[in-house]
């Protein structure tokens, strides 16, 4: 299943290690959410005592401020104990979707998706939520003592309720990145403008200029409320929210950048990974907002990437990579046009009588050895296997793409498939016949299905020369033209016969054979252009 594929390649430690099963994941990604969301509410929860205490005066008209701190912070301890396991029960309530899909492995249900992929919204609405009923309660009982006091309280409560949430949010958001992938491995899921780049720059916002710029309007605030504020409790209390708003906003902004940077760092370094060939990369896709929308359009630009690659290589083992990159460059259109090239055909002997007394395994495991061989002989010295005709083949040499001397590579070629063939696959007798001429070369068929092809004289000729080669002592045959037209070099190893009249053919066809001895000297030479 495609859900059960391993999230490999995570930056970073809060990512977990490569190849994390779901349920290493899952115990990880728990109780890495416990501390972080812990740690935010414990920060939040000093930030509301130190600021409600020390930092931020009483409004004046308190009969006894002393008694009054010693309330609050008991009402204070009271619900921080009591809402720290009401939190810890109600996250593992939302958790626990994720937790049976790490237990169990199967493709996550809707309900699983949305799970996780909601998760760090959900959790930021439960964090709030216990922070407004802890500022709605502490102002009910502060209420009775002052409003202005109440007003105080709940404010600096608000605020850092406002602030936990949004690095609980943040904090969510990377540390359930690992689960998030495997779920989305599972198929896309529909555009949520929740978790864009958007609600991110907003949060960093709200943390790093709001929250502090409303810190500081309620210092003004209380300094024209509260009689007798000094200057010194005004300056310690601006220079109190300066210093938290440059740590807070800091910390805020790196993490909110950082959870837009990973993905688009992550796209960046996959399209490397493309640039330099490596077409199976992929990179895991954390959610469904506009960022998990680019990583899952890299994977599907990669998939297609792949998929034409694969095609590309089936196109050029049917019909030769050098006719796949012609007609990749070229188009594909119907007709051909007038060539020089030279022909080489091989056909086996006696196919029919080795399919009847050998088993079907041993005669494909026999034809799969002797093409092998003729292709690889073929492609070396710059032909194209235009076809697999039964347990013939047809080469061509200079179509679609021309050589320097087609007629010389056609002979040499034939020259050593003749030799590999003889040593390699003694059981099999292939007669090679080896042709030179105009062709005409190109697509035939209809425009819904055709091939790459040659038609000419000297395919029919090398063919006939292929069957009579069978007899021969080398196996092998050309015609005198394809000799004559091939660089001296070559020729220097073939020796002219008699002139004959093939199968089918109305003109005569002059035989060429391989020396079986060492080519001959120059004296040797002049003595053959003699007698010719």
């Amino acid at each position: 299943m495609a859900a059960r594929t391993q999230v490999k390649g995570l930056r970073g430690w809060l990512d977990g290690p490569p190849g994390a099963s779901r349920a290493v994941l899952e115990r990880r990604t728990r109780w890495l959410l416990i501390v972080a969301v812990g740690g935010a509410n414990l920060a939040g929860a000093l930030f509301v005592v130190i600021f409600s205490t020390f930092v931020m005066p009483d409004p004046p008209g308190i009969a006894d401020p002393a008694h009054v701190r010693l309330v609050n912070l008991i009402v204070f301890c009271a619900y921080l104990g009591l809402g720290a396991p009401i939190g810890v029960v109600w996250g593992m309530w939302l958790f626990r979707p994720v937790r049976t899909l790490a237990g169990h492995e199967h493709d996550p249900s809707e309900k699983e998706r949305r799970a996780v992929l909601r998760g760090p919204l959900r959790l930021m609405a439960m964090q709030g939520t216990l922070w407004g009923l802890g500022a709605a309660g502490w102002a009910v009982i502060d209420v009775s003592y002052s409003g202005l006091l109440a007003l105080k309280v709940s404010m600096i409560t608000v605020l850092g309720g406002v602030t936990t949430c949004a690095i609980v949010y943040l904090l969510t958001e990377r540390l359930l990145r690992p689960i998030a992938a495997v779920v989305m491995a599972t198929g896309p899921a529909a555009y949520d403008g929740w978790f864009g780049i958007t609600p991110r720059a907003m949060l960093a916002w709200a943390l790093g200029s709001a929250v502090p710029l409303l810190g500081l309007i309620s210092a003004a605030v209380a300094a024209l409320v509260v009689d007798g504020m000094s200057p010194t409790q005004l300056a310690v209390t601006i220079l109190a929210l300066g210093g938290v708003a440059l740590f807070v906003g800091f910390q805020v902004t790196y993490i909110a950048t950082r959870a837009i940077a990973d993905p688009v760092r992550s796209v960046r370094e996959g399209l490397a990974r493309v640039e330099r060939g490596d077409l199976r990369a992929s990179v895991p896709v954390y959610d469904a907002s506009e960022l998990g929308r680019l990583q899952a359009g890299f994977n599907h630009m990669a998939a297609g990437l792949r998929e034409n690659e694969r095609l590309r290589d089936l196109f050029g083992r049917h019909v030769g990579e050098d006719v796949a990159r012609h007609a990749l460059e070229h188009g594909v259109v119907l007709g051909g046009e007038t060539c020089e090239a030279a022909v080489l055909f091989v056909d086996l002997k006696g196919s029919t009588h080795l399919a009847a007394t050998k088993p079907p395994g041993e005669v494909v495991a026999l034809l799969n050895a002797y093409f092998g061989i003729v292709v690889e002989v073929v492609s070396r010295h710059g032909g194209l296997i235009n076809k697999f005709q039964g347990d013939a083949a047809l080469a061509i040499f200079g179509a679609p793409e021309p050589l320097d001397d087609p007629a010389g590579q056609a002979l040499a070629a034939a020259r050593e498939l003749s030799r590999r063939l003889r040593a390699e696959l003694p059981q099999l007798i292939a007669g090679i016949g080896v042709s030179a001429g105009q062709v005409v070369a190109g697509h035939i068929g209809a425009e819904q299905r055709l091939e790459y092809t040659v038609i000419g004289d000297p395919v029919n000729e090398a063919a006939r020369l292929s069957d009579l080669a069978k007899t021969a002592p080398d196996l092998l045959l050309a015609s005198a033209t394809v000799v004559s037209a091939a660089d001296p070099a070559e020729a220097a190893h073939w020796r002219l016969g008699s002139a004959v009249t093939l199968r089918g053919r109305t003109s005569r066809t002059r035989l060429a054979a391989p020396f079986r001895r060492p080519p001959p000297t120059g004296i040797d030479r002049v003595i053959n252009r003699i007698r010719r």
